[in-house]
């Protein structure tokens, strides 16, 4: 019975009560298998595998939910907003996780409920693709509508990935924007839409641009190539001051593991990443300022460090 209901977790998400009750389980064993810690009741009517729960982070999870939602709402809403976002793979951060966001397709009026919000709007076809057999808002309608209902940071990081990712090109984005230009929440999208750069490669260089931008920094160039004396690439940089012979790098754990070569410790990468710093200091002459995620939470400490740095480098 068991084995049943795991490849329908594998291939929905979730199963349904009826599924259980299909596969052998009555009411009583369904309580008994809640009880023992066996499943785990994602919604009414929709379960999971408690050890699928347990291991599951919070972007995890809200795909959980987001998948019982859609079964339960087949055919009547599509995943939309952040929840959309998350079913296409594409990063969030900061965003309200509590709930599912769901766009009707039936003409039923926007309400909350205690798991989903269901927003009205007009969807024309192109707005809308299949995902993992789910129907989803397009990956630039998802961005944008997030950003609405989202801080400015956690917009920017989602609408920076899309860009990055290529799932949209600029002019697209603009199109967009501009079809929702009166709608609630634009006033914050406006700011994204003018800040957003594909040139941010991770969610931990979107968030520094913010911090820059927030802390009245010069933008800088993203994605910077060095070069030697040959026109050989020695490396590229997440940012770029050369108006004040400063570079700056983005350090997050996932970048490591990114960089983890078969056979290599952690410890090599950070020897190679020393070396790496080394050679881009010496070519150029520039300083090297360096973020990590702890200081994206301290962003005036942080960004009178940047100040610091740029006026050095400027002397």
């Amino acid at each position: 019975m068991d084995e049943l209901l795991r490849a329908l977790e594998r291939a929905h998400g979730v199963f349904l009560r009826s599924e259980a009750r299909d596969c052998g389980y009555d009411d009583k064993s369904i309580r008994a298998a809640m009880r023992s810690k066996m499943w785990h009741r994602v919604r009414q009517g929709a379960y999971c595998f408690y050890d699928t729960w347990a291991t599951a982070d919070e972007v995890h999870r809200h795909r959980i939910l987001g998948r019982a939602v859609m079964r339960s709402l087949s055919g009547r809403v599509v995943l939309s907003h952040t929840s959309a976002l998350i079913e296409q793979g594409i990063p969030v951060w900061g965003a309200d996780l509590s709930r599912v966001h769901v766009t009707r397709l039936d003409g039923g009026t926007g309400h909350w409920t205690r798991d989903t919000i269901h927003h009205e709007g007009t969807l024309l076809d192109t707005d809308i693709v299949e995902v993992n057999k789910l129907l989803v808002t397009s990956p630039c309608r998802s961005a944008l509508e997030a950003a609405t209902v989202s801080p400015v940071e956690s917009g920017l990081v989602s609408v920076d990935a899309v860009l990055h990712q290529k799932l949209v090109d600029p002019d697209e984005l603009g199109v967009m924007y501009r079809k929702m230009e009166q709608w609630p929440g634009a006033q914050r999208l406006q700011i994204v839409v003018r800040m957003a750069d594909g040139g941010a490669a991770s969610p931990g260089e979107s968030r520094s641009r913010y911090l820059f931008w927030t802390q009245n920094l010069p933008a800088p160039q993203l994605q910077f190539h060095v070069y030697d004396e040959h026109g050989v690439l020695i490396g590229i940089t997440d940012f770029a001051w050369p108006e004040h012979r400063l570079l700056g790098e983005f350090d997050g754990r996932v970048k490591y593991g990114r960089l983890l070569k078969p056979g290599q410790e952690p410890g090599d990468v950070v020897f190679e990443e020393k070396r790496r710093e080394d050679l881009l200091r010496e070519w150029t002459g520039w300083k090297m300022g360096r973020l990590v995620w702890t200081d994206l939470s301290t962003p005036v400490v942080t960004g009178a460090r940047f100040a610091r740095l740029l006026g050095l480098a400027a002397a």
